[in-house]
């Protein structure tokens, strides 16, 4: 006997009740994001791998060392799997010119690909909700996408999520800074790790944000960007920070917080949370002006965040606040093969007022059946035999109360099953 294929490490299944929990969190972000006037876009999983090296950085760990990059057999062309939505949300704007009539609020959900070591949190296949807001320069948007994340925190019941911000300035900013930031740290190479020294010429900006507690004291005293900021880019982070007050929004201005793409420019936040261990970040973001020139378009402001999805419901799952997974209304219980033929029938009427229904599959005996009944989570079982196929009648036998069964004719079996499901507490406390 061959064995059983496994999935690749860190590229998980998602299996029912869980898949269905997903499904109940991405219907409370798609309705949350319709609330703020922003629509759905989706790109393909495989970009040409230049776009990634252009937009994050050629320097950085996902493009050096974490990205899924193939040849084409077909064309040679290079080709990577996507390691992260703005990238590719940007291309397609720039390509479909959807900037030509204003600014365009855009979101998608889906798989992220990144070859990492997989822990808890942190997987090889991710998944991520993306939100961009595209052509709109000010700190309104900026805080307006904060205080977008504070209720969706808020509508999941979450706690203990806290968020940090801080200001990357503008690109001559960074770069006075940066000159003085290598020099300090180049004082202090022989304390670097590995990290550090390989990050020192050419992104030293994380170093900054290393978790090597060996290098806490180091980075605390290094020159601080916020320092460096002029006139213009410290108005635009106070403006964010009075919109934050405004709207009663706690924070933490964190001056280590750098992010580790290279396309990030005044604003950035994250919401962390120590209740998933070093994976603490569940949400970041921030502006990115320069990234639509960068990638060949007419220069527009842009600022956007993304959730990861696997780390909100792991820390949905540690407070107990798990979307349940639905359950279906009916299951239809029959035996004989005048039974089946009637209890398909009765299943189709049950649909068309919206239930959701379960037939009975696979024979067995009526006890066999209604213990499958039990276990499906229905509210009601219509248990159809020889007796109720001969008088065209269905019985009801409720699965979460205590009341005996009755019959009704199947003409009557839609009307019986409504009031039962949508009036039954009415029914109940009139008994």
């Amino acid at each position: 006997m061959s064995q059983i294929l496994q999935a690749i490490r860190g590229m998980n299944d998602i299996l029912p009740p869980e898949s269905e929990r997903w499904e109940r969190f991405e219907e409370t972000v798609r309705d949350w994001l319709f609330s703020y006037g922003y629509r759905p876009i989706r790109m393909p999983l495989v970009e040409p791998t230049p776009l990634f090296a252009r937009a994050i950085g050629a320097v950085t760990d996902i493009v050096e060392k974490e990205m899924y990059s193939f040849t084409d057999a077909l064309n040679g062309e290079a080709l990577t799997l996507r390691p992260e939505g703005t990238a590719s949300c940007v291309r397609a704007v720039l390509q479909h010119n959807l900037l030509y009539d204003g600014p365009k609020r855009l979101w998608y959900m889906g798989p992220m690909f990144r070859h990492e070591r997989p822990q808890k949190g942190r997987y090889r296949q991710f998944h991520q909700v993306g939100v961009e807001a595209l052509g709109l320069p000010g700190p309104d948007i900026d805080a307006e996408q904060i205080l977008m994340c504070a209720r969706l925190w808020d509508d999941l019941g979450l706690e203990g999520i806290r968020l940090e911000i801080n200001s990357l300035g503008e690109l001559e900013e960074r770069t006075r800074h940066r000159a003085d930031l290598i020099a300090y740290l180049e004082k202090h190479i022989e304390e670097l790790d590995e990290d550090g020294r390989r990050r020192l010429h050419t992104n030293p900006l994380r170093i900054l944000d290393t978790k090597n507690p060996a290098l806490q004291e180091i980075v605390e005293a290094a020159p601080k960007l916020i320092d460096y900021l002029g006139k213009a880019s410290l108005e635009h982070f106070e403006g964010v920070q009075q919109l934050l007050e405004d709207a009663g929004v706690p924070y933490r201005v964190n001056p280590r917080l750098v992010r580790g793409l290279d396309y990030y420019n005044l604003t950035v936040f994250e919401w962390v949370t120590d209740r998933l261990g070093a994976q603490g970040t569940v949400c970041a973001g921030g502006r990115y002006d320069g990234l639509i020139a960068q990638l060949g378009g007419k220069p527009a402001p842009a600022c956007g965040f993304a959730l990861g999805i696997e780390r909100l419901m792991a820390l949905l799952e540690a407070q107990g606040e798990l979307p349940e997974a639905p359950a279906v209304d009916v299951y239809v219980v029959h035996q004989g093969e005048a039974a089946q033929r009637l209890a398909f029938r009765a299943a189709e009427a049950l649909r068309d007022i919206g239930c959701a229904v379960i037939t009975h599959m696979g024979g067995g005996s009526f006890k066999s059946q209604m213990k499958r009944a039990d276990a499906s989570g229905a509210q009601l079982a219509v248990i159809i035999g020889e007796d109720e196929a001969q008088k065209n009648e269905a019985s009801l036998k409720p699965l979460r109360v205590e009341r005996e069964q009755w019959r009704v004719a199947v003409d009557g079996l839609a009307d019986a099953v409504n009031d039962w499901l949508f009036g039954a507490d009415e029914a109940i406390n009139e008994e």
